[in-house]
């Protein structure tokens, strides 16, 4: 349902194109490692796989579950609250597990959290938490960096810009760009899976930015 009514809404809002490095369809049990620049990403990326026929469970901030309409059709998604700094944050990781192990595609956004800057151009990912890294360390699954650019053309800066921006989108309709790399299992220290991860994502968003029409303001690697 979620993918759905992304792959509905985002035609609306921007041109959307989808790349891979590969016509080979996902391994079940594997994890999608995104970047997360924007609020309008998640859609633009569940828009692209469904394009693809990827139906990923989400782990994604647990606010958004008290969200009316949105929170029900995570839930009915079986899609991953992740209650970040509190005590059962690492329940996450476990649920994921279990999805993995029945075969589901787990998104996983390797930042965890979104950009502080305020301004509507692209840039490489910032650095990655563990938990991806743990999360394929303790299951065995590989991972398929997914690079997304543009979705702060729709969404980013001040609450009031983000308003305007949502607005002014199905006017503008910026391009966005989606593009899947190949799956690859991640080894060595928890320190070193975490930076290969982030290297992977990082070439994978090169690849979709190089894919926009408008000019990158950060395209080198910070």
């Amino acid at each position: 349902m979620l993918g759905r009514a992304a792959a509905t809404l985002i035609p609306a809002v921007g041109r959307l194109s989808v790349t891979t490095d590969t016509d080979a369809p996902l391994a079940p049990g594997s994890i999608i490692a995104a970047n997360h620049t924007s609020l309008a990403d998640p859609a633009v990326v569940l828009a692209a796989l469904h394009r693809l026929g990827v139906r990923p469970v989400v782990m994604a901030a647990a606010g958004l579950w008290r969200v009316p309409l949105l929170g029900r059709m995570l839930s009915r998604g079986d899609h991953i609250p992740v209650h970040r700094g509190a005590a059962r944050a690492a329940d996450a990781l476990d649920t994921a597990a279990d999805a993995l192990a029945r075969g589901r595609l787990v998104l996983i956004y390797g930042e965890g959290r979104l950009p502080r800057r305020r301004d509507a151009a692209e840039a490489a990912p910032e650095a990655f938490r563990s938990g991806l890294a743990r999360l394929a360390h303790d299951t065995g699954a590989p991972i398929v960096p997914l690079g997304q650019a543009g979705a702060r053309r729709i969404t980013s800066g001040s609450r009031a810009k983000q308003l305007a921006g949502l607005a002014t989108a199905p006017l503008r309709r910026p391009a966005l760009h989606v593009h899947v790399g190949s799956p690859r299992q991640l080894t060595g220290d928890c320190a070193t899976r975490t930076a290969d991860a982030h290297s992977a994502v990082t070439a994978a968003w090169h690849t979709a930015a190089r894919h926009l029409e408008e000019p990158l303001a950060h395209a080198a690697p910070r």
